[in-house]
């Protein structure tokens, strides 16, 4: 692995666990996965990170061909330097529990809306259908393609995507996307697993801290930097 890559690579994977844990899309990810089985919950919001990252990524290697390099390179360091004082200030008005009470309620009332029944009632369908189902309508289930939906468009505009963008716009794409994946399989593996106990156990003013901190690094060494 070069060193660009490795540094791109290094600066994802930090960026992204400190951005999506505690993230809605990690509270999405951990009531589903109560809710009904986890292989679907997970390969569902995992495919739906794969894919933004990707498209973040490819993003982020365009834009030089769009815009000077000068210029990408100016905007993002501001990118870092605003998302850190964002998440700073995010620390210090600490809304962890009720993000995590709100995906819960909007979760709630989706599933209300659907004619939904108890966990238990979908869990015990959902295991007497997939013994049924063949293994291709198993990979395009409700289950998953709503865990898909719900990620993707959660994620998309969000802060975390945002960087992506500018991180693959100054450092090796690869990389990015390399860091990128694993973060996100990391963070959605946590969730999915047991992600409401992790995040009841966790700070979040602590993760928001570290994030914050991070990204006005990530935007210092940039602003510091010379534009190849």
């Amino acid at each position: 692995m070069s060193l660009s890559v490795a540094q791109g690579f290094t600066k994802s994977l930090a960026m992204t666990v400190l951005s999506e844990i505690g993230d809605k899309t990690f509270f999405a990810a951990a009531i589903l996965a109560m809710r009904h089985p986890r292989r679907l919950v997970l390969s569902g919001c995992l495919g739906a990170l794969i894919v933004m990252t990707i498209l973040s990524a490819v993003v982020g290697w365009a834009a030089p061909n769009l815009i000077s390099r000068k210029w990408t390179h100016h905007i993002t360091t501001l990118l870092f330097l605003g998302f850190g004082v964002w998440s700073l200030w995010d620390a210090f008005h600490d809304g962890g529990a009720e993000d995590l009470d709100e995906v819960e309620a909007q979760l709630d009332a989706d599933l209300k809306s659907n004619g939904g029944a108890t966990k238990e009632k979908n869990q015990d369908s959902d295991e007497l259908k997939k013994q049924r189902r063949p293994l291709l309508n198993q990979f395009f289930s409700p289950i998953l393609l709503k865990a898909f939906s719900i990620t993707f468009f959660g994620e998309w505009g969000d802060k975390s995507q945002l960087a992506t963008i500018g991180l693959a716009a100054d450092e090796n794409p690869l990389g990015v996307v390399l860091g990128g994946i694993l973060g996100q399989a990391l963070c959605t593996t946590a969730a999915v697993l047991g992600g409401k106990t992790l995040a009841s156990s966790i700070s979040e003013k602590i993760v928001a801290l570290a994030g914050g901190s991070l990204f006005i690094v990530f935007g210092i060494q940039s602003f510091l930097s010379t534009v190849q």
